[in-house]
């Protein structure tokens, strides 16, 4: 079964940016062979840490989504915690957190579609309709300037 997941690691800022480099290929391999894929590569590059992580007060910040099995996880895991060059990872199953934006989403539509019709409107808005702050027109008809007095 193909999961979704989000690793993050902190790499030493003494490692070069060729070090990083060859880790993401690690992880890349790791993923081949369990048979997952990456998804995404963010690299936000070296950033001060919140807190000390030992001598470390800066670090290299690496973002990946994979897909792949729980075996892929845990593998990533154990491969990590032994680098020498990462500092702190920590891997995130996020296909659970999208479902659940998915399933409140929908909940929130048909609710809203249901009263719409309990108060004889049509199911769907129309274009513009809305509360303000939609964001679907920034501008106010209702007021143009003229009425402002000086």
């Amino acid at each position: 079964m193909n999961l979704k997941y989000e690793l993050v690691y902190v790499v030493s800022p003494d490692a070069t940016e060729e070090q990083v480099t060859d880790l993401h290929t690690q992880v890349e391999a790791i993923a081949q062979r369990l048979g997952g894929q990456i998804e995404k590569t963010d690299n936000w590059g070296r950033r001060k840490l919140a807190y000390e992580i030992g001598p470390h007060k800066e670090g290299t910040y690496v973002v990946e989504t994979l897909n792949g099995s729980g075996e892929l996880r845990k593998e990533i895991d154990r491969r990590l915690k032994v680098s020498d060059l990462v500092i702190r990872h920590l891997v995130v199953r996020v296909d659970e957190q999208l479902g659940i934006i998915e399933r409140t989403q929908a909940r929130r539509t048909v609710t809203s579609q249901r009263r719409r019709v309990a108060r004889g409107l049509p199911p769907d808005r129309a274009p513009g309709e809305g509360q303000r702050g939609d964001g679907d027109d920034d501008r106010d008809d209702r007021f143009d300037g003229s009425e402002v007095e000086r």
